[in-house]
């Protein structure tokens, strides 16, 4: 056989229809594989948006009140008798007894203590009796410079004899001046062996006792009595500068007192110091107080109410809002496009809660309440919830 007879067995070629489905399934390999990609780089997209909007914070805004009723303002103050005299003694000697006790009544010129006084006692006869010799001196001189009057008519004595005597009767009488007025003087002193009430008033104090010794004089620990006129009271209050504007003579205002639970009185603004202390910063006022049915006390304490005007300038806002910066006192708000835009303000008082801004902020404003440290100028933030309109009660 030779080798054209051996022949090379034919290959087939592949039927039509395979072709085609093998072309399909690589379409669709070709259509999985963009499908996942585009499904990845959504997913990618997706999160990054994700993570922007993440990144944005979510801040509750407040915004600033008006207050609506009228501002009360509570301060403590400090009551006084109208008058308070404490009694010295203007003699030396010992206490004889006494006449009237802490809480007695009594009235000017009552009779409150006596004093012994045995030393004054014999200054005083000693006066008299050189009062005594001072008049029985006088008269001698007085007869003796007539007589050498007479006799200078008739030339029996000098002109120079006769003016002696003269001046010595002159002399005498002024001896007798000044006996007199010492006599007077120690007189005077015994009055004040009586220890009377300077005005009337109630006792309020009494450091003596019988038989105590008495010294003269208005040193520490010499006092006697102290009287003091409750009639009346005075009601000292300390008033912080920035209100003293709004204080005004004749002005009303209420207190009340510990000892008095649930009542309160009435106090009539009368003395203003006008001037403000360097070391408080308050301004002195004085309130006078009705006391005819004497339940109020000297020395006192109580806390004074004073209604004062609304102030329209200024808005009140949450303490919890308020963030310190190098340039002072801030504020964060928000613009219309939601960033933060921080602002300075000036607190006219501080409540507690809630401060009262005087300058820096209007009622439209909205305020982020409790600002985080890492939220910077112009950052943009979303808001969540509505804006909350903070109102406050009365301050105290």
């Amino acid at each position: 056989m030779s080798s054209n007879d051996i022949q090379t067995p034919l290959r087939k070629s592949p039927p039509a229809n395979l072709k085609f489905k093998a072309m399909v399934a690589l379409a669709i390999a070709i259509g999985i594989v963009a499908w996942g990609m585009s499904s990845r780089m959504k997913d990618k997209t997706a999160l990054e948006n994700v993570k922007q909007e993440q990144a944005i914070p979510t801040v509750s805004i407040v915004q600033p009140a008006l207050r609506q009723d009228a501002q009360v303002l509570t301060l403590p103050g400090n009551l006084q008798a109208f008058y308070s005299a404490t009694v010295y003694a203007r003699v030396n000697g010992y206490l004889k007894h006494w006449l009237v006790d802490i809480g007695d009544k009594v009235k000017a010129g009552q009779l409150m203590a006596d004093i012994e006084t045995p030393e004054l006692d014999q200054q005083l006869k000693q006066s008299e009796a050189n009062l005594d010799t001072a008049i029985a001196n006088v008269k001698l001189t007085e007869i003796t410079s007539a007589r050498w009057q007479n006799l200078l008519t008739s030339d029996s004595v000098s002109q120079q004899e006769a003016d002696e005597k003269k001046g010595d009767f002159e002399a005498k009488q002024a001896l007798v001046a000044a006996a007199k007025a010492d006599v007077e003087r120690l007189r005077a002193l015994e009055s004040f062996k009586r220890i009377t009430a300077p005005f009337d008033g109630v006792v309020t104090d009494r450091k003596t006792d019988i038989g105590a010794l008495i010294n003269a004089g208005h040193d520490a620990g010499h006092e006697l009595f102290t009287v003091a006129d409750v009639h009346k009271l005075r009601l000292y209050v300390d008033v912080p500068q920035n209100y003293a504007n709004q204080i005004y003579m004749g002005m009303k205002a209420q207190f009340d007192v510990p000892e008095h639970p649930g009542q309160t009185f009435t106090a009539v603004l009368s003395n203003n110091s006008r001037s403000v202390n360097e070391s408080s910063g308050t301004v002195l006022i004085q309130l006078d107080v009705d006391n005819k049915d004497r339940k109020l006390m000297p020395g006192g304490y109580g806390s004074v109410h004073f209604d004062l005007p609304r102030d329209t300038q200024s808005v009140q806002i949450p303490a919890s809002a308020l963030k310190f910066q190098k340039n002072g006192l801030t504020v964060a708000t928000l613009t219309p496009d939601n960033r933060v835009a921080y602002r300075s303000i000036q607190i006219s008082r501080d409540l507690g809660a809630v401060v009262e801004v005087a300058t820096g902020l209007s009622v439209s404003d909205r305020i982020i309440d409790n600002p985080p440290d890492f939220m910077e100028e112009g950052d943009k933030v979303n808001v969540g919830g509505q804006p909350e309109a903070r109102s406050t009660g009365e301050s105290k």
